[in-house]
């Protein structure tokens, strides 16, 4: 047998062995009678979760698979398991988690898109999940240099996971149309979450949640659930219960050698517009703090997030200090700095281990001050969150 009758026939095994697979994969949906495919710019993970968790309280055995920042598979018993990744995230993934779920009589998975790539969403929703409803959270200027240039680019890639005549569930009200075009091409239902329903959802209602949820992935999530049969109130109590993802938002206090430090999360949060906000809402709940500092986490690989962020830093109100801690912090102090940024406001801890930036963070707070990060969860991001919560005394259930 010559080398090319080698080639060929080695071909058509893995092409047959492909085909077989994915038949075991058609299989295996087909025993999931509810498969949710959660995508959007900011909060995919927590809507996951919430949507898992309430589904779970109205007594649908539901399987949830996060891809934030830590990967999980959370169990209808609230248990989490690492997702195991030989070596970078790959789509193919999510033929694993379809597979335990469908191999534990899951009735319904609720599972985050995964995929950056335009063309890599599509097929996860075409091919891999094939839900029976999709969930949009909303749409940032956020992986541009990916889903761009601009952000109606964002709108139309996220848009990708629109499942087939079924049912597609958003928040987002800026590219209505845009998401009305392609649920009409795709045969699907349109549900919008209104603003009076976002506003429904009650201060103590809030309170109840052990963390930081924005009112918006509460109220997508419970009309999800509510869509799926469980009555609000019931489906609201199991996700109060439930835990958060590793990177939610959160605000904690920390009394440090007679200071008082209150350090907020928004590190997930890795858009100007969702990063604006979040920041003059926290200066507006501490707004009797006497030092504002904001750290944000810079990486390397996202130049053009460290662009945004420049860009946007001069338009917020002013903090005490810029601590910039990761890497590539330079491609954001030059934008910063060119958009009219205070030059001497910036602390480059780049570089620095947790317990160093720490103690860079304390030396410039008083007595009574605000730490907000920002940028990115990834790296050091994830580290500063663990070294002030294993810290805090106070944990405030009040949202932001």
């Amino acid at each position: 047998m010559n080398s090319m009758t080698i080639i060929a026939v080695t071909l058509l095994v893995l092409v047959i062995a492909g085909v077989a697979e994915y038949a075991v994969h058609v299989r295996n949906l087909k025993k999931i009678p509810i498969r949710i495919h959660v995508n959007g710019t900011r909060g995919k993970s927590s809507v996951t979760r919430l949507i898992a968790a309430g589904l779970n309280a109205g007594g649908i055995n539901s399987f949830a698979k996060t891809t934030g920042t830590l990967p999980r598979i959370i169990l209808p018993d609230g248990h989490e398991i690492p997702v195991y990744r030989p070596s970078k995230p790959n789509i193919i993934e999510q033929l694993r988690v379809v597979s335990f779920a469908a191999r534990n009589n899951a009735r319904a998975l609720v599972i985050e898109c995964m995929a950056l790539q335009p063309y890599l969403q599509s097929l996860c929703e075409l091919k891999l999940v094939r839900s029976t409803h999709g969930v949009i959270t909303n749409v940032r200027e956020d992986h541009l240099e990916i889903m761009g240039p601009e952000e109606k680019d964002v709108a139309l890639a996220i848009l990708g996971t629109t499942p087939v005549g079924t049912s597609l569930f958003t928040c987002e009200r800026d590219y209505l149309p845009l998401f009305s075009q392609v649920c009409s091409d795709r045969k699907t239902g349109l549900t919008v979450v209104s603003e009076d329903e976002i506003g429904a959802i009650s201060e103590s209602e809030l309170s109840d949640f052990g963390y930081v949820e924005h009112p918006d992935n509460i109220a997508l999530a419970l009309k999800v659930c509510v869509a799926l049969g469980v009555p609000r109130d019931k489906a609201l109590r199991g996700m109060q219960d439930a835990g958060p993802d590793p990177g939610a938002m959160d605000d904690v206090r920390v009394d440090f050698f007679g200071k008082t430090i209150h350090f907020v999360n928004g590190f997930a949060a890795n858009d100007p517009e969702s990063t604006g906000q979040i920041w003059e809402m926290a200066l507006e709940k501490h707004r009797d703090i006497g030092d504002r500092i904001m750290v944000i986490n810079c990486r390397a690989d996202r130049p053009d997030r460290s662009r945004q962020f420049g860009e946007h830093l001069p338009l917020w109100h002013e903090p005490d200090r810029y601590i910039l801690v990761g890497s590539g912090s330079y491609f954001l102090l030059k934008y910063a700095i060119r958009a009219g940024a205070n030059p001497s406001l910036f602390i480059n801890a780049e570089g620095m281990p947790t317990e160093a930036i720490f103690e860079e963070i304390v030396n410039h707070c008083g007595e009574r001050s605000m730490v907000m990060g920002v940028g990115n969860t990834a790296g050091p991001g994830l580290e500063i969150i663990r070294y002030f919560r294993n810290r805090s005394n106070v944990r405030r259930k009040e949202a932001v």
